[in-house]
């Protein structure tokens, strides 16, 4: 089990409690389960970071990516696990956010890293928008590392070797 945390300090960080119904035959949460997680985390950062009011939910954003490594299992308690959130690239309509899925406090496990990209949709014109500068603003006070995905690492390990 992974015993470091990932996430940058001024991360935001959300409790999000587990059902029972997220277990599989296993008695672990299941894979498909942790991206239920992770939108459940997404929502509740974001009405911390834009308000309850005026929230991007409601702007039409989509999802276009996800990407989850799990680190270790997860097993069900009535705690939540803490989802820590920050972001990783912030373009003209679209934005990446990163993930760790952990216990809480600090120097506790690390079940899963992940990262999800958004993209501002009209869905009138059935487009892509560019993101209001407001919302830029907003995301900007998040903006940090990449998401330290073993595989990348291990690509630029094999590149530097080549």
């Amino acid at each position: 089990m992974t015993t470091m945390t990932y996430a940058p300090d001024y991360a935001s960080v959300v409790p999000v409690p587990l059902r029972w119904s997220d277990m599989d035959a296993y008695g672990h949460v299941n894979n498909v389960q942790f991206l239920r997680l992770l939108e459940d985390a997404r929502i509740l950062a974001f009405a911390q970071w834009f308000g309850r009011e005026r929230s991007v939910v409601g702007e039409g954003i989509i999802v276009a990516r996800h990407e989850i490594e799990y680190r270790a299992p997860l097993l069900f308690r009535i705690e939540p696990i803490e989802v820590a959130m920050w972001i990783t690239h912030l373009g003209g309509a679209a934005y990446d956010v990163g993930y760790e899925v952990r216990d809480g406090g600090h120097g506790s496990t690390t079940y899963a890293l992940a990262e999800t990209t958004l993209v501002g949709y009209d869905f009138q014109t059935e487009r892509p928008r560019r993101l209001e500068e407001h919302d830029k603003t907003q995301l900007r006070r998040f903006v940090g590392p990449p998401v330290p995905f073993r595989h990348r690492a291990a690509e630029k390990r094999r590149e530097a070797s080549a």
